[in-house]
C-alpha cells in the first residue's frame, strides 16, 4: 500500500469515526490525523472509556469499513 492509498484509508475511517464520535473536535482530528494510537487515546479522554473499549470500537469500525469495500 502507497502513501496515497493510505492517506485515503484514513480519510475515509474518519469520516465514519467523525459520525461516530462526535464530541471529537476539529482540533482533536488535526492532533491525531494518520496516528491511530493517538485517535484511540482520543476517544478514551473524551468519552471517559478504557482504553480497550476505544481499541475495539475503532477496530469494529474499522473492519465494517473493509467489509463494505469488499462488496
Amino acid at each position: 500500500m502507497n502513501s496515497a492509498q493510505m492517506k485515503g484509508n484514513w480519510q475515509q475511517l474518519v469520516g465514519k469515526a467523525k459520525e461516530k464520535w462526535g464530541r471529537l473536535t476539529e482540533d482533536d482530528w488535526k492532533i491525531v490525523e494518520g496516528k491511530r494510537d493517538q485517535l484511540v487515546g482520543k476517544i478514551q479522554e473524551r468519552y471517559g472509556i478504557a482504553r480497550k473499549k476505544a481499541e475495539r470500537q475503532l477496530a469494529e469500525l474499522e473492519h465494517r469499513k473493509e467489509d463494505r469495500a469488499t462488496i
